[in-house]
């Protein structure tokens, strides 16, 4: 009689472990079907897309200036639609499901500040006529401009000096604006290391 009670025994611990298994299993499924309901997470943003969801329009450049068109505080604007299927909330606040031709987000870029100094014109004015100073006349330094006038630009010497520091544009206007160069062409940046250089933390998905 022992030895045919075990079995039952055992029979009945398995039969209730597989009910609660079941019963486990359909709270699971009843949890997943309500964050349906509810909608589950809220949308981003799609200024928050990553590369690949986005395409953004090349920037609208002002031909007097060569900057792109709206450029303020060195930032200008430019439109940016998400890819089709990408459902994101766009630059009013509205939750939208894109097509791929409706603008989601206005993306900042830089740009600088310029204030109708050419830089080929600074060049040319630098190899030719630099050692009568009008290179430093023509970007606001008239003492220095003066001084080279009247010694034949230093001899040379400083001619040729300042052809080198405005052709690398390390020599600028005088106001601190930054030269008209054309938008695609020949621009140099310089970077610059000092003590509130950081480096960025590094965001991996």
């Amino acid at each position: 009689m022992m030895v045919a009670a075990r079995p039952r025994r055992r029979l009945l611990l398995l039969r209730r472990r597989q009910a609660a298994a079941r019963l486990l299993g359909v709270l699971w499924l009843a949890c997943v079907a309500a964050e349906g309901v509810g909608g589950g997470e809220p949308p981003l943003k799609c200024d928050e897309l990553r590369l690949g969801q986005y395409i953004c329009e090349d920037p609208k450049i002002d031909n007097s200036t060569q900057e792109p068109l709206n450029c303020t505080n060195h930032t200008a604007n430019v439109p940016c639609r998400p890819a089709p299927n990408i459902t994101c909330k766009d630059h009013s606040g509205n939750e939208n499901n894109f097509t791929g031709k409706e603008v989601g987000f206005y993306k900042p870029i830089a740009c600088r500040n310029v204030n109708g100094y050419s830089y080929k014109v600074a060049v040319a004015l630098s190899l030719f006529l630099g050692w009568l100073g009008a290179d430093r006349f023509y970007l606001g330094y008239p003492a220095l401009g003066l001084l080279k006038f009247c010694t034949v630009g230093f001899c040379g010497i400083g001619s040729l000096i300042d052809f080198i520091l405005i052709s690398m544009q390390i020599v600028g206007p005088s106001d601190g604006s930054s030269y008209i160069i054309d938008y695609y062409g020949a621009r140099l940046t310089r970077l610059s290391i000092t003590n509130e250089t950081f480096r960025k933390t590094q965001m991996y998905p």
